[in-house]
């Protein structure tokens, strides 16, 4: 019973803190990149100002409007079942953009670098932009069966509210297709990609800087003399910075999902279960992963920092007057 109540005050105070968070720093990150003086190219900037999009309508979507409602709105027009559903369908397809738009910022980092033939015509504004909204259109229709996974729990005037699971999605073989295929495109197929890029990056970058210090005639002490290998680390911590952040938060969600289909542990008896300790623990990290970007670009990024800094200081100076 302490735990049930301990887990239930950690949720009441993480989201709305989540919230609070979320939609300030997304806002501050779209409106910073977006200005284009953060030292970096057009083809990336796209990119981030399209995942810090995305990571917004997760925190409106699924903290808001779906978790936040459910603990502190019970009973307004948001738990009306068609809502609901359609709320459900609305957060996943966001999660799943915000995740594969990592998976394709990896690549064209991975293209950049190790692709020099591919680079001229790959990574350019345009390329980015068809990308993103082809990510985009996927994940919804990706998502869209997701409205007819759950039904009304209860039905009061002859209207249905909340969203509760339909026996069928755990006894008909194609809704476990449906989940096995959900989880493999989200997130274990983006973890396999991610690492596979980043492995193959790495021994690229390895590979070249031994070449390139050989060519030059560097010594050890000089090498940070070179100042294209200065730029390539720099792009190559923010990839990492980004890609590790979501390795790290989404892996307890992937441990969470592999044990409920290996073990058929879909019921537990209660909050005080280990099974749903797991489980709000891999939302919850899962979740911050939303929040963590910007924290990442302003530690990463000389100029975003400056850029953040100019922002606050306007700001006070504008509550001053």
């Amino acid at each position: 019973m302490h735990r049930q109540k301990l887990i239930h005050q950690l949720d009441l105070i993480y989201y709305p803190i989540l919230a609070a968070v979320g939609v300030p720093v997304n806002l501050v990150a779209m409106m910073i990149l977006s200005r284009g003086n953060c030292g970096l190219s057009q083809c990336i900037t796209r990119y981030l100002v399209a995942m810090s999009v995305a990571d917004l309508l997760v925190v409106i979507f699924d903290v808001i409007l779906y978790r936040i409602s459910y603990i502190y709105f019970r009973g307004s027009f948001l738990d009306i079942t068609p809502v609901c559903c359609l709320i459900i369908v609305l957060l996943n397809a966001a999660t799943d953009t915000s995740v594969w738009l990592t998976v394709t910022f990896t690549f064209d980092r991975f293209v950049a670098v190790c692709c020099q033939k591919l680079k001229t015509k790959y990574c350019t504004k345009e390329t980015a932009a068809v990308v993103i909204v082809t990510v985009c259109v996927l994940s919804l229709l990706k998502c869209i069966p997701w409205y007819f996974v759950f039904g009304p729990q209860y039905i009061t005037d002859n209207v249905p509210w909340d969203c509760i699971v339909k026996q069928t999605y755990f006894s008909s073989f194609g809704w476990a297709a449906f989940a096995w295929l959900h989880r493999i495109l989200t997130p274990l197929l983006p973890f396999a990609l991610i690492l596979l890029l980043n492995v193959l990056t790495v021994r690229y970058i390895l590979v070249a800087s031994r070449a390139r210090r050989r060519l030059r005639g560097h010594s050890s002490g000089e090498k940070d003399s070179d100042p294209e290998m200065k730029n390539r680390r720099k792009s190559i911590v923010l990839l990492f910075a980004i890609s590790g952040s979501f390795v790290l938060l989404w892996m307890t969600g992937v441990l969470y999902f592999l044990l409920l289909r290996i073990t058929n542990a879909y019921y537990y008896k209660g909050p005080y279960n280990p099974v749903f300790i797991l489980q709000q623990t891999s939302r919850m990290l899962q979740l911050l992963s939303c929040c963590t970007n910007t924290c990442i670009y302003a530690v990463t990024q000389t100029k975003f920092r400056a850029q953040l800094k100019n922002a606050v200081m306007y700001l006070f100076t504008r509550i001053r007057n």
